[in-house]
């Protein structure tokens, strides 16, 4: 589905993202749906500028059910592909282990 045209707002591998950033569009709304406020949203991504934060608000607000469709479907996606830490705790634990002797070794 091709999603509206925007300068704060980029559809990258299937998912919407804040543009010129690696922070999904959904992070801001669902923040932004909590009732945070922008500073507030911008503070939880040291990335983003406050700018970029109400670019994005701004995009959802002006395609606020085309933006709900695409978290409905997320969502869904999510549920069909659970997240290794319950699919495999074995393995995930492990990773987590050889992530932290990586970050010992090399901070």
């Amino acid at each position: 589905m091709a999603h509206p045209a925007s300068p704060y707002v980029e559809e990258r591998d299937g998912g919407l993202y804040i543009s010129g950033a690696r922070i999904s569009l959904d992070s801001v709304v669902i923040h932004f749906q909590e009732g945070a406020s922008p500073e507030k949203i911008a503070d939880s991504f040291p990335t983003l500028r406050l700018w970029q934060v109400y670019g994005a608000i701004a995009y959802y607000l002006e395609h606020e059910q085309t933006v709900k469709e695409y978290l409905a479907r997320q969502r869904e996606r999510d549920l069909a592909n659970p997240p290794l830490s319950q699919t495999n705790p074995e393995l995930f634990t492990r990773l987590q282990e050889a992530r932290k002797q990586m970050h010992a070794k090399h901070p």
